[in-house]
């Protein structure tokens, strides 16, 4: 493992508690599983202590995913989609896998504004709980292809998703998050389809004899189990084929939708994509501060800064890319000044931060499409030209109103997220969503899963890139992330924070509570954020809200409204809109020149960091 990054925190700067949370940040020489749920870290765990990696662990946290699958099927699951990045340390490089699935072959727009009873003229969408926006399934694909292509060797499928059936089987104790979430959603459970009492929990007295599980209550899903023991020994033609392929398109069709068993078949052939990530570098003068602190490495005549990397479209990474981008410019042009962490969350400190967003998100809605299909300027967007450009744009002294996308010159979603590190010095940032909660409820019968919305995030205006056609990938929210040194390509961090359209926004101001706040991967998760309204639909022009969470500092939300922000702070279980992050940070102890990971977890989750 290289030894050429320093320690994590400067000497005597280090403040256990900024924010509100009882938390610390968790430490190990030999890896760690970050993830929202602490049984499914558990799963990650045991594969990591049998000779796994990161990736193995990974599929384990089902068994990260397959675990969260069974113990948060409120946010993930093997009926959604899947992306990952991978870091190997011993190449230096990250990888990207696109786990996502697509439309079916006959899913046109013209069928499916008929069937929505879209008339000529009107825009409409695809509603969330609607038959038409389940889309095919990537997730088993995902787990499948990231064993194989990223992980040790040393295990089998079987052995990665053992803990997860158990779960399944003898049944776990719910989490009170997920208790809530579970609660909220029993009703369009019970109506969306035929099999919906496999997501409840039976009980006599209940009606139908099923409900919504409470927490600290046990809950099994052996339906789950017994599809989990299907990919294990068949492999993702277990899910794609047969018994499980069968089920899910008879319900799809029973209920009106499009799906045929050869759109299964066509993504089984097509398997997960393995694409190249995007990246934008970033040299401000807040990064050189961290290297005068020793919080960075480099040195005289290196290249000194940080490189974020994202998942290339139809994810919405480049949204965190385009809003740093454009933050990197503003500092450059002197239209913000060069931040220390007394800045940190202040209102000019969060204006700059949202108006770049807002930018970030017009160009986005626009142009993020399935790049097989539809040409995206991915390139363009986050060139320094362009980025100036829209830097430009900026105000700041007032909100800006709704913003246009640009012109870039063309070159030739509810979640999971987790972090795993292990003892090899490689990382994953890895995610997987139904999209929206539950997706659209609806269960194939005898499989113990949900099918995700996700296609409900296609444009059916004709116009758009990001329209909807036949075996085509959508817009998608979820996104990892990883960080790595410019000096020497070494890994900063891997890290994401799960939530729709929050979450973009939600890297931005994790990264930069790094670097600007100068804060642990802890308290950047801790810290109270924001969320645009533009951000939360595609094209931003709706709601110019500006949702602030609980524990803002008054001067701060009164600061950006004097900015002409309409704001509205958000308190309780509300916060759940602000996403829930995990971080994973790579250090050298500078004494014994010892590697080690540091890692946070969001304390608006009901999981935590858990070390090898």
């Amino acid at each position: 493992m290289p030894l050429t990054t320093p320690s994590l925190f400067p000497p005597a700067s280090h403040v256990f508690s900024k924010f509100p949370s009882r938390r610390s940040v968790v430490h190990s020489t030999k890896g760690i599983v970050s993830c929202t749920q602490p049984l499914a870290a558990k799963c990650g765990i045991e594969v990591l202590e049998a000779g796994g990696n990161c990736a193995d662990a990974a599929v384990a946290v089902d068994n990260v995913a397959a675990g969260l699958n069974m113990t948060e099927p409120c946010s993930t699951g093997i009926g959604g989609d899947m992306f990952c990045l991978f870091y190997d340390a011993k190449t230096k490089k990250i990888s990207a896998m696109n786990g996502s699935g697509r439309s079916g072959n006959k899913c046109t727009l013209e069928t499916i504004r008929k069937a929505l009873g879209i008339k000529d003229g009107e825009f409409g969408k695809i509603p969330m709980s609607s038959v038409h926006a389940v889309s095919v399934p990537g997730a088993a694909a995902g787990w499948c292809d990231t064993v194989e292509r990223f992980g040790s060797g040393k295990l089998s499928l079987a052995q990665i998703l053992a803990p997860a059936i158990e779960l399944g089987e003898k049944g776990f104790p719910v989490s009170e998050g997920v208790a809530y979430y579970w609660n909220e959603s029993e009703a369009q459970i019970r109506g969306a389809s035929p099999n919906g009492g496999e997501m409840l929990k039976k009980d006599p007295g209940a009606q139908n004899g099923v409900r919504a599980p409470r927490a600290g209550e046990i809950m099994k899903n052996p339906n789950l189990a017994r599809t989990f023991r299907t990919l294990a020994t068949e492999g993702k033609k277990g899910f794609y084929t047969g018994r499980v392929a069968s089920e899910l398109v008879k319900v799809v069709q029973d209920l009106g939708g499009f799906l045929e068993l050869d759109d299964l078949a066509y993504h089984l052939e097509k398997g997960s994509e393995p694409v190249e990530p995007i990246s934008l570098k970033f040299r401000g003068q807040n990064v050189r501060e961290l290297l005068k602190d020793k919080i960075l490495g480099g040195g005289e005549g290196q290249d000194v800064g940080l490189e974020l990397w994202e998942h290339p479209p139809n994810g919405q990474g480049i949204v965190a890319l385009i809003a740093l981008g454009i933050i990197q410019e503003l500092e450059a042009a002197g239209k913000i000044p060069t931040w220390s962490p007394a800045d940190f969350n202040t209102a000019p400190y969060l204006h700059a931060i949202i108006e770049a967003l807002r930018i970030a998100f017009a160009d986005a809605s626009w142009f993020v499409t399935d790049p097989n299909v539809t040409k995206v300027p991915t390139a363009g967007l986050i060139a320094q030209p362009y980025l100036a450009e829209r830097a430009a744009l900026f105000n700041p002294d007032q909100a800006s109103q709704a913003t246009d996308h640009g012109s870039p010159a063309l070159q030739s979603s509810d979640t999971v997220y987790f972090a795993v590190s292990d003892s090899e010095g490689n990382a994953i940032s890895f995610i997987n969503s139904n999209y929206g909660g539950f997706g659209t409820c609806i269960v194939p019968q005898g499989c113990g899963f949900t099918l995700q919305n996700r296609a409900a995030n296609f444009s059916l205006d004709a116009t758009r890139p990001n329209v909807l056609e036949p075996r085509k990938r959508p817009y998608h929210t979820i996104i990892p992330a990883a960080v790595t040194n410019l000096h020497d390509s070494s890994l900063h961090s891997v890290f994401g924070v799960m939530g729709g359209f929050m979450q973009p926004q939600g890297h931005v101001q994790v990264l930069l509570g790094q670097i600007v706040g100068h804060l642990s991967p802890q308290q950047a998760l801790d810290a109270p954020r924001v969320c645009i309204g533009s951000g939360m639909s595609q094209g931003g022009k709706g709601d110019l809200t500006v949702f602030i969470e609980e524990g803002m500092p008054d001067e701060t939300v009164e600061g950006l409204r004097k900015l002409g922000h309409k704001v509205k702070v958000v308190r309780d279980m509300g916060r759940a809109q602000f996403g829930r992050g995990q971080i994973i940070r790579w250090s050298i102890d500078p004494v014994e020149n010892v590697g080690v990971w540091s890692a946070g977890s969001d304390p608006r989750g009901d999981g935590g960091a858990y070390p090898l």
